[in-house]
């Protein structure tokens, strides 16, 4: 009898774990933005939600130039895993774009390596002397100039291989003055008494309006928009990027005073003119004629 209640325990306990294992084997996580991002664990994931942003962007862009007849060019500089692919990739009118990338080299879990275009490896500090002048219709450039020691041939660089009339979105992190001068100039020096051996990674620290005057010294880019991403997030917070209500609040309040949130993307235009840009000496100038 007991040997008999002790089998009938042993297959209950056996029928409970296997009913477990199949729940979690058919337990889908949660897609960020309806992507598959490996990088997004919340519905509406604020650090991602520039990605999703800019997907939209460049799908309306795509469509436009459908409608003319002609496909979007799309240039992702420091592609890193690919993570701006992934969210391309969701959109309806991802068939008439022609993405390439950018990278110091290639990241060995890069999504989707076949779907580039090209792959251009290189560095964006040195001017990438194998990109020609007026090639993209848009650039992407984001989360990379932070980790330069300099921006000024990388922001010529980014101006340059626009085409004309194209679209050229930066997007950084920032602070509120005067916290990105404490950044910048006071916390490596602590870091060199205190933690020596500590690596942040950013080599430059951003205000909404230090990033503009970098990049206003290039001619021939004009301001559309500035936007901001993430104005608090993480911590007690975190929960809330499940809800549709608190990413929509995050996005009127980065359309409404981008300077005070977390990142910001700077959205441009290159003007249809026949002046080239003026690069600094090292970059190449090579656009034809326009």
């Amino acid at each position: 009898m007991r040997e008999a209640r002790s089998r009938r325990r042993a297959i209950g306990a056996a029928a409970k774990a296997a009913e477990g294992g199949a729940r979690r084997q058919n337990h889908q996580p949660h897609l960020t933005f309806g992507v598959d991002d490996p990088h997004g664990h919340h519905l509406y994931t604020l650090r991602q939600s520039r990605y999703d942003a800019l997907a939209r962007d460049i799908n309306e862009l795509a469509r436009v130039a459908a409608r003319d007849g002609k496909t979007l060019s799309v240039l992702d500089v420091g592609c890193g895993d690919g993570t701006l692919l992934r969210y391309l990739e969701t959109q309806p009118g991802f068939g008439n774009m022609v993405i390439s990338a950018t990278d110091l080299r290639v990241d060995r879990s890069l999504y989707k390596k076949d779907l580039f275009h090209e792959l251009y490896i290189g560095d964006l500090s040195s001017g990438y002397p194998g990109i020609s002048s007026a090639s993209y219709d848009i650039v992407v450039c984001e989360q990379v100039l932070e980790h330069l020691a300099r921006i000024d041939t990388a922001v010529a660089t980014l101006a340059r291989i626009v085409k004309p009339g194209g679209k050229l979105v930066v997007g950084v992190p920032i602070f509120l003055p005067p916290l990105h001068l404490i950044r910048k100039h006071i916390i490596p020096k602590l870091d060199q008494i205190f933690a020596p051996h500590k690596s942040r990674g950013h080599e430059q620290a951003f205000s909404q309006s230090s990033i503009l005057r970098e990049i206003k010294k290039v001619r021939n880019l004009q301001l559309l928009e500035v936007r901001g991403f993430r104005v608090i997030s993480g911590g007690l917070l975190r929960p809330f990027e499940n809800y549709h209500w608190w990413w929509k609040l995050n996005r009127r309040i980065g359309a409404l005073v981008p300077a005070a949130c977390i990142e910001i993307q700077i959205i441009m235009q290159k003007a249809s003119t026949n002046h080239l840009l003026q690069a600094p000496t090292g970059v190449r100038d090579d656009a034809p004629s326009e």
